[in-house]
């Protein structure tokens, strides 16, 4: 089983609204879930890029992701914040949240940020 971290691509927000939705089901809230594609795509790929994102993939299927974006602290500076890290359900306990998150933190690295937080949950 070959995985292969890459940066997300507009193509690949069906598959995160799907990631998405899963996500929300497993904790019982996908009522709450009102974000839709044309939104995902403006938001991530429009004028102002308010998210990124990195995908897992195995033989072309997307099969989970992080989801990021920066933020400023006025003490350390540049900021990561994850938002959501996300495997289906079928491909959980593998090791690929692990490589996901390895991958934030080395875009954050790369990038110069002084920490990577995940506030909440």
């Amino acid at each position: 089983m070959k995985i292969q971290i890459r940066k997300g691509r507009k193509e690949d927000l069906k598959s995160v609204l799907n990631l998405i939705k899963e996500l929300a089901e497993y904790e019982n809230a996908i009522d709450e879930v009102t974000i839709t594609l044309k939104e995902l795509e403006s938001d991530g790929f429009g004028n102002s890029q308010h998210y990124k994102f990195l995908v897992a993939v195995i033989d072309e299927k997307i099969i989970g992701l992080s989801f990021y974006w920066f933020r400023y602290s006025t003490w350390k500076g540049k900021t990561v914040h994850l938002e959501d890290l996300i495997v289906t359900k079928n491909m959980r306990n593998k090791g690929i949240g692990a490589l996901l998150l390895d991958r934030v933190i080395l875009f954050g690295k790369e990038m110069g940020v002084k920490r990577i937080e995940k506030v909440g949950k």
